[in-house]
């Protein structure tokens, strides 16, 4: 596994790079038929990163969000978010992120957050804990829900979807914040949020993000407290502790 962090960072430089040479220029803008958005960057990192796999890793299956799943019948993956956040990237908002996690089995064990105009890469490994920049990360004590720092991400999609839970949501935490994509489990890992409630995500989106927390000494899971795999719903709860944890599934459910 050192090998293979050292090949997820260097794979993090490259993405950073790339995407900092489009980021707040002219871009190609185009719609899928979900109407989100994706730009010539999400293409282009995708594709950079794609062909560094290929070279080094030949016999691992790649799922990336851009270009969808080779060698989707592989014990080893390696799972791609080229872009986390393209309305911020395409907005010239600098909290979008680059996700990379490696799953063996579908369990991950490595991810990667990057976050290319902040300069920050947050790393964690099964069992060898997380780092920032290279200093080692770990997330907060906090086992209270009413003296949490709680980051609500996506939330106009559960207001639509959940006005009830919505609604316990605005009543909970000491403060809560409202964002958007990976920033917010990166900040829970490196202990600044206490919890974190996230919506209609992909496995791109979840994974490499879970592996981080797990690392940084975590909990996350979907909102029945399922531990996370390909095939989950997109419904995310993360935080801190597992008794802070036990309360947001709680709340969750009402």
């Amino acid at each position: 596994m050192p090998d293979y962090a050292d090949h997820a960072l260097r794979m993090s430089e490259i993405a950073a790079e790339a995407a900092r040479g489009y980021f707040r220029g002219r871009l190609g803008i185009e719609f899928k038929k979900d109407e989100s958005p994706v730009t010539q960057a999400d293409k282009g990192v995708e594709a950079e990163v794609r062909a560094y796999l290929e070279q080094h890793f030949p016999d691992h299956g790649i799922f990336g969000e851009e270009q969808g799943f080779d060698g989707v019948d592989r014990d080893e993956i390696w799972i791609i978010d080229p872009i986390d956040g393209t309305r911020s990237f395409l907005s010239g908002h600098p909290l979008f992120g680059f996700l990379l996690g490696y799953l063996k089995a579908e369990v991950p064990q490595l991810g990667v957050i990057g976050m290319p105009a902040l300069g920050e890469t947050f790393i964690g490994v099964q069992g060898q804990g997380a780092t920032l920049n290279g200093k080692p990360i770990q997330v907060s004590r906090q086992n209270r829900l009413d003296r949490a720092v709680l980051y609500v991400n996506e939330g106009d999609k559960i207001h639509r979807d959940y006005p009830q839970l919505f609604d316990r949501l605005m009543q909970s935490g000491q403060t809560r914040r409202f964002a958007y994509d990976c920033y917010p489990h990166a900040l829970l890992a490196a202990g600044h949020v206490d919890a974190v409630i996230d919506y209609d995500l992909q496995p791109y989106d979840y994974l490499p993000v879970s592996a981080v927390i797990e690392a940084a000494g975590g909990v996350i899971t979907d909102w029945d407290g399922r531990s996370l795999g390909l095939q989950s719903d997109g419904r995310v709860v993360s935080a801190a502790t597992p008794d802070l944890h036990a309360e947001m599934l709680a709340l969750v459910k009402g």
